[in-house]
């Protein structure tokens, strides 16, 4: 494994290639067993000058957000608050109809898994997001009511936890339907179960006034600023704002690096215990893809997630057997997954080579 200096500079090489691909500015981080680095490059586009964002610097990490989300599920599932199989309806308000097929009904897990059935977007929203294609805050009127409203009049497009599709719609359903039977709001439920117990401080659903001047700018795939998101009661698919810092404390926990709570390390181990196989290759966790490569590449496993929003990229991807992870955010539109996951090849080569 590189040290500290080579990781550096791997870790700066791949900065610098994100803002030479008409990235405004971004963070990249590597997380081994024992090193961490964390590097900038270009400008948080937020006004202040040509300084490069760095390991504090907040971005909208998207559907990154669904990996917190599903942990929170498995977090209270460990605690035995909540069954994984247990039917979203009853998590609900009294009353609301929930969509089944084939006599199944939608599972805490399905939702997780993206194997609910339910289309990627609430009801409405495809039709909206082609009429109103540079709509700047698409999420906003997502609150519960809407939501709860387009759901019972939603067909499921398979049997629940049959056919993995991705789906906004059930990944942020599970977000109010936790936090309702933990009584408690979304963005709570995310630092007490998760952002506390691991010190992780600027992990928010809201950027308070303290936090502000530290956010960067997003921007559109041509480097316009643009508005920020907000998703309503949608936040559990990709509200989340975090930091290079936070995420890298998220990773090491993956990684079981460093201290982390018991209860905590459980729920980690349980999210990864489910899958739902799509390839002889590919699977899904509790909020995470997760392939192998060919042995020919090394047949590194690679668990990871992307996030974007409209002005705001962002990929946070691990080994958990070599001990591995890689964190890069964007406050532009284009995506960063291909330079991260570069770098997160590299160095599981690097590992496998036996390099020290």
């Amino acid at each position: 494994m590189a040290q500290a200096q080579e990781l550096g500079a791997l870790v700066q090489q791949t900065a610098d290639r994100l803002a030479r691909q008409h990235v405004v500015g971004a963070v990249v981080a590597a997380v081994s067993e024992d090193l961490v680095e964390i590097r900038g490059a270009g400008s948080t586009g937020a006004g202040r000058g040509d300084a490069a964002p760095g390991p504090d610097t907040l971005f909208e990490i998207g559907s990154v957000t669904k990996a917190f989300t599903a942990l929170a599920l498995a977090c209270m599932a460990t605690a035995g608050t909540v069954g994984l199989d247990e039917p979203l309806g009853d998590l609900l308000a009294d009353g609301t109809h929930v969509p089944s097929r084939g006599g199944r009904q939608i599972s805490l897990q399905d939702l997780a898994t993206h194997t609910s059935g339910l289309p990627r977007l609430p009801r409405g929203m495809l039709l909206q997001s082609l009429l109103h294609p540079s709509t700047p805050d698409p999420y906003a009127g997502c609150t519960s009511d809407v939501l709860l409203s387009g759901l019972a009049r939603t067909r499921l497009g398979a049997v629940p936890g049959k056919r993995f599709r991705y789906s906004n719609l059930g990944a942020g359903l599970l977000g109010p339907a936790l936090a309702r039977r933990a009584g408690t709001e979304y963005e709570a439920l995310i630092v007490r179960e998760i952002c506390a117990p691991l010190g992780m401080t600027d992990t928010v659903v809201t950027v308070d006034d303290a936090r502000a001047e530290r956010l960067a700018r997003g921007h559109s795939r041509r480097g316009r600023p643009t508005a920020p998101w907000h998703l309503a009661d949608l936040a559990g698919a990709g509200g989340l704002r975090s930091t290079a810092t936070d995420l890298v404390a998220f990773v090491r926990a993956q990684l079981d690096v460093g201290p982390v709570p018991a209860d905590l390390a459980a729920a980690i181990r349980l999210s990864r215990s489910v899958e739902h196989r799509r390839s002889p290759f590919a699977r899904v966790h509790l909020g995470w893809m997760a392939h192998r490569l060919h042995p020919r590449q090394g047949a590194h496993l690679q668990i990871w997630h992307n996030g974007g929003t409209g002005g705001f990229s962002s990929f946070v991807g691990f080994d958990p057997e070599k001990r591995l992870g890689v964190i890069a955010l964007g406050n532009t539109q284009r995506p960063v997954d291909r330079p991260a996951l570069d770098l997160l090849r590299t160095l599981q080569a690097e590992h496998g080579s036996g390099r020290d």
